[in-house]
């Protein structure tokens, strides 16, 4: 019988404990689950669900681990805590997480290639512009970072119609979507990209990819939509790029502080979206299943899916 501990907040513990209850009845597991550090002996705990708000930040005391269970897409916050290295770390992915991401970025990109905010919260103005978007088929998106979720949101942004491009660290393949890969390919897909997506993880190699000599290369007029993290852009050159006109506008939902402060740019910028972190939340009922399911396979003595790569730190 595995000894399950949810590190989180007590918000978020009572919004999981029926949640983690049930998944681990559908899977079958007789776990004993424990909502609160100060329930449970850390040597006696197998799995940990790890959140980055949530009390334990030591792994040290829990000896008997076989994995810790990130409670959160990025990885950042659990391995700033340090793991052991051979303790499996388990990323989250599941099915909320990218349809939430899905939902954010089509949703935007959508806006984007319409220019919606033409219309929308503009002054009225007393004349019938003949002005109209191109097709879907006619404008090029680009996604930094063909993950999980940045892979599922291009197949999703090729599926509606757009030429759609992808870029990732090393090669992949995705239905739809022109994937590149390498430094060439980060340029190719810079220069064409008149929407483009982040959805990077933040890493030493990927922090402020996004910086003025790359912002200048991107088309005329383009538009960012940056759902990955605030580190992947500079963003002191990214409001000269507004001010110049080059970039028409850009949706901002992850930042390097957070909450973003009052004080800052974006906040009053008209061609800047600020939104607070919420294109995809990890939700109770479906990360409760990918949980579940994880800790069956280690039960099961299966390997478990989706671990960190501690050489690439995600």
């Amino acid at each position: 019988m595995p000894v399950v501990l949810f590190s989180g907040n007590p918000e978020k513990r009572s919004l999981y404990a029926p949640e983690l209850t049930r998944a681990a009845d559908e899977e079958g597991l007789s776990a004993t689950i424990h909502m609160d550090p100060s329930d449970v002996a850390p040597e006696a705990v197998d799995y940990l669900i790890f959140d980055g708000d949530g009390p334990v930040k030591d792994f040290a005391p829990y000896t008997k681990l076989k994995a810790i269970l990130n409670l959160w897409a990025g990885v950042e916050a659990v391995m700033r805590c340090d793991p052991p290295e051979n303790l499996p770390v388990v990323r989250m992915v599941e099915a909320g997480l990218s349809e939430g991401m899905r939902d954010y970025v089509v949703g935007h990109v959508l806006r984007h290639h319409l220019d919606i905010d033409r219309y929308i919260g503009a002054e009225p103005i007393a004349e019938w512009e003949l002005t109209f978007p191109p097709l879907a088929r006619d404008r090029t998106v680009g996604v930094l970072g063909l993950g999980v979720l940045g892979a599922d949101c291009a197949a999703h942004l090729a599926r509606h119609g757009f030429e759609t491009l992808g870029w990732s660290r090393s090669a992949k393949r995705v239905e739809g979507v022109r994937c590149l890969s390498g430094a060439e390919g980060l340029d190719q897909i810079i220069a064409e990209s008149e929407i483009l997506a982040l959805l990077l993880p933040h890493t030493p190699e990927t922090r402020r990819v996004l910086n003025a000599e790359r912002i200048a290369k991107m088309p005329d007029g383009a538009c960012l939509v940056n759902a990955g993290r605030g580190a992947l852009i500079d963003h002191d050159a990214l409001l000269a790029a507004l001010d110049a006109g080059k970039i028409r506008h850009a949706t901002m939902d992850v930042f390097d502080v957070e909450p973003l402060p009052p004080d800052h740019p974006y906040w009053a910028y008209p061609r800047v979206t600020v939104t607070p972190h919420i294109a995809s939340v990890t939700r109770p009922a479906t990360a409760s299943d990918s949980i579940m399911r994880q800790i069956a396979r280690g039960e099961a003595g299966k390997s478990f899916e989706n671990t960190v790569d501690r050489t690439l730190g995600y």
